[in-house]
């Protein structure tokens, strides 16, 4: 059975509010990144569509940016012509949770917790996750948790993962500086699978922009498998 991948998205990583524009399903970020505020095509698109789909961001308080999928060729050409600048392509990596379940989480490495902690919010504050995204994950309809990462008996990381269905789609992964290349990636992604098992999950997911090398190859590593792609063209 295939994955709409977007639904998955949408359904963790949620926007404030969606309404259609024409051929678009637009969406209200309230300043919560890209991934909440792009809009997607759902239907044939006229150069009207797009004029109609810039002024109700604009309108929306949104610079006008746009997420292309496989599928999307003639709106992300009909977008270039009009200056549009390729934005943070990622890859969608997936694998079912059984292949990360195999080994126990040591003792005191991560924690799962809801609501996340003040010494969470700061550690996503250094990578850029402030407030606004914070108030993504709280909008997450379907079970969902923080982890909290622990090393050195020194707090270092934290992450969100939720459901949509029965895959659990991690976000917001972010590991202190001083703690990077400890192994804390893998053991987030398996302590990430084992609640997405205890909580029905088939599958584990993620999403990690192409540049990230170490992230990508951490995926690899995992043994997770590419299963999606999009990227963002956006006016600058």
């Amino acid at each position: 059975m295939s994955v709409n991948w977007a639904e998955v998205v949408d359904g963790t990583w949620p926007a404030a509010s969606y309404k259609q524009s024409g051929p678009f399903q637009l969406r209200q970020g309230q300043g919560g990144g890209s991934r909440v505020s792009a809009a997607s095509v759902i239907g044939p698109v006229s150069e009207a569509d797009i004029d109609a789909a810039e002024q109700a961001m604009l309108a929306m308080g949104q610079k006008s940016i746009f997420c292309l999928r496989p599928g999307d060729e003639a709106l992300d050409a009909q977008l270039a012509v009009r200056g549009y600048q390729v934005l943070d392509p990622v890859n969608i990596y997936a694998c079912p949770v059984s292949h990360l379940t195999d080994r126990p989480i040591p003792l005191v490495t991560v924690f799962q917790i809801w609501e996340p902690l003040a010494i969470m919010r700061e550690i996503w504050a250094t990578g850029g996750i402030g407030p606004e995204r914070v108030a993504v994950m709280e909008r997450a309809k379907g079970p969902k948790t923080s982890l909290l990462l622990r090393h050195s008996d020194q707090p270092c990381g934290a992450a969100f993962v939720a459901m949509h269905e029965d895959i659990a789609m991690l976000h917001a992964l972010e590991i202190l500086p001083d703690h990077r290349r400890q192994g804390m990636g893998e053991w987030t992604m398996r302590a990430a699978a084992i609640w997405g098992r205890d909580n029905g999950a088939q599958t584990l997911s993620v999403i990690c922009t192409k540049a990230n090398q170490g992230a990508n190859g951490l995926y690899r590593a995992l043994g997770m498998e590419i299963v999606g792609e999009y990227h963002y063209r956006q006016l600058i």
